[in-house]
């Protein structure tokens, strides 16, 4: 379990991070999410001792990550998969790892198996793809079989291919009991992928609660109706205390449900060539909800 409570980091006038209390549990897959400069790399490395809060704190299994002296066995994280020098082969890389955290050497070629790189073991990773870099980073994140488990955009320079399994792999490791924390600006993937959600905006808490309760907080939800005569039906809906906006015979409804819009239709002899309800998806309520942090935070360093 990762637990941050009232965590804040300013660096020298800049407040990356402010009064953020959340709570990442185990057995789920939580998404982290927020736009570009929100202080979502400065929170996952607070948790991992690489930068001191300013206040506040932030533990790891009831203790701050650096009290742990084998650190993989605890928390594997994958930050920067281009973080790895060039000139060594994967089996190398993981080998050291594996050697100054005291894991099984053996755990190596599994890891390595895991991500589908037992091919790749003795080349150097200079030549490899950023997809291929990307499974050594979450090799080296599985290397201590750890409880708790960091993922800073790890689908970058993924294939589908990829992609399905990355989403199959977190959902194991929840299952299995573990603590999965996801950063990601997929949208789509984070739907589909996690259980919970921590957003943050300008550095700020914005909401820490399921997926669906989070994407029902938008207000993309509505009925989409298309008909010859949108003029009319748009003033009887209206009328009925519905928000209609209109798109030539396309129109966007809110406040009615389909059923009703379609009993209003039939009862006045509106035709109608579409009559579909639409639900809030995580991108709309994101969206919304992160518009003012996006607006002021462009170019910022996160």
């Amino acid at each position: 379990m990762i637990e941050a409570t009232a965590l804040t980091k300013r660096f020298g006038g800049t407040t990356a991070v402010e009064d953020l209390t959340f709570t990442v549990r185990p057995g789920r897959v939580t998404g982290f999410l927020g736009p570009n400069g929100a202080g979502k790399s400065t929170t996952l490395r607070l948790i991992l001792g690489l930068n001191d809060p300013t206040s506040g704190a932030v533990t790891v299994g009831g203790r701050p990550f650096r009290d742990r002296p084998r650190g993989l066995r605890h928390v594997g994280a994958l930050l920067d998969a281009g973080d790895v020098h060039g000139g060594r082969t994967a089996v190398a890389h993981l080998a050291v790892l594996a050697r100054a955290n005291r894991v099984p050497r053996r755990r190596v070629d599994a890891v390595l198996a895991d991500v589908g790189l037992t091919g790749a073991a003795r080349r150097r990773v200079g030549g490899f793809s950023l997809g291929m870099r990307q499974r050594l980073g979450i090799a080296a994140a599985l290397l201590g079989d750890p409880p708790v488990l960091l993922f800073d955009e790890p689908l970058n320079g993924l294939d589908p291919e990829g992609v399905l399994w990355v989403r199959g792999l977190f959902r194991r490791l929840a299952d299995e009991g573990r603590t999965v924390f996801v950063s990601s600006h997929l949208m789509s993937e984070m739907e589909h992928t996690a259980d919970d959600l921590v957003v943050i905006g300008r550095g700020r808490l914005i909401a820490a609660e399921p997926v669906s309760a989070f994407a029902a907080r938008g207000t993309g939800s509505g009925v989409r109706v298309r008909t010859p005569r949108p003029a009319d039906l748009a003033r009887l809906l209206t009328a009925e205390g519905a928000r209609v906006e209109r798109d030539g015979p396309r129109l966007t409804v809110t406040g009615l449900d389909a059923a009703r819009i379609g009993d209003l239709a039939c009862r006045h002899s509106l035709p109608l060539h579409e009559l579909a309800a639409r639900e809030a998806s995580l991108e709309d309520a994101f969206m919304e909800l992160t518009a003012d942090s996006a607006e002021f935070l462009t170019g910022e360093a996160r």
